[in-house]
């Protein structure tokens, strides 16, 4: 098919913001989240105060499709294109599975009712476009927000040391309540994982299941973490688990186009 000319081809670091921009520093935008939501408490809060700086996602969606196809052969234009007149959509990170060839993406919604919309009116038509069957899943954005923060998450408000080179996704079989989940116990332990850059942390709707998208720095610390260290997790979890390795490199244009946090 004719090439698109868009289509060409763990320590954990917390630099101090110094673009003109005014992006936020991890600081700043963990304060604003938690002014947020004290202030959303209040009286006749909505409305009163003005928008943030930066549109906060109320919810996350994860898709994959079952398909082999090289990405710089994928029709990515036409499908962000269309991707950008959903409403509530926010951003998307699309991902390209290392080995198999398939397409997905990582998305970020103003609301989950927006994100319901989404998988259920709207994505169902995409995969057929494709003739092949596909995975989708909606989290709650919302109740991960302080989790994914502490670990440099870009879609709460953080810029990342560095560009991915690679993304994991994980998601166990388990039904945890975000707020009963360990996940002050866990942080820890994951900011000493090789390369890590950044975790987003994710809480299923209407499951509860616990998983991440986790960002990294080379395919060979990604593939470290997906095929020996998570596995031993979710073994003292006693639970089945799912994870994808993606290669970043091959999507970060597509990913530019769909405002990805992960390229500032």
């Amino acid at each position: 098919m004719t090439r698109n000319p868009h289509q060409e081809n763990h320590p954990m670091t917390h630099p101090k913001d110094t673009s003109s921009k005014g992006d936020w520093t991890r600081r700043d935008a963990m304060t604003a989240v938690a002014a947020t939501a004290a202030a959303a408490s209040l009286p006749g809060f909505a409305g009163a105060q003005e928008a943030p700086a930066r549109p906060q996602p109320g919810a996350f969606v994860y898709t994959e499709v079952q398909i082999s196809i090289p990405f710089d052969d994928a029709p990515w234009t036409a499908v962000s294109d269309a991707i950008l007149q959903q409403p509530g959509f926010l951003n998307k990170t699309w991902l390209s599975g290392l080995g198999t060839g398939s397409l997905g993406g990582f998305y970020a919604f103003d609301s989950v009712e927006n994100a319901q919309r989404f998988v259920k009116d709207y994505f169902p038509g995409e995969a057929r476009g494709f003739g092949v069957a596909h995975t989708s899943r909606i989290f709650d954005a919302t109740v991960v927000a302080e989790a994914s923060l502490d670990l440099a998450s870009p879609h709460f408000g953080d810029t990342p040391a560095q560009e991915p080179g690679a993304f994991v996704y994980t998601e166990v079989q388990v039904n945890v309540p975000f707020g009963q989940a360990p996940w002050r116990d866990r942080n820890p332990l994951l900011r000493a994982t090789p390369g890590l850059i950044a975790k987003t942390w994710l809480s299923g709707v209407n499951t509860n299941t616990l998983g991440g998208l986790d960002a990294f720095d080379t395919l060979e610390n990604a593939k470290a973490f997906a095929i020996d260290a998570f596995p031993q997790t979710a073994a003292r979890m006693n639970a089945a688990f799912y994870t994808r390795i993606f290669d970043a490199r091959t999507t970060e244009t597509a990913s530019r186009y769909l405002n990805s946090p992960y390229y500032s």
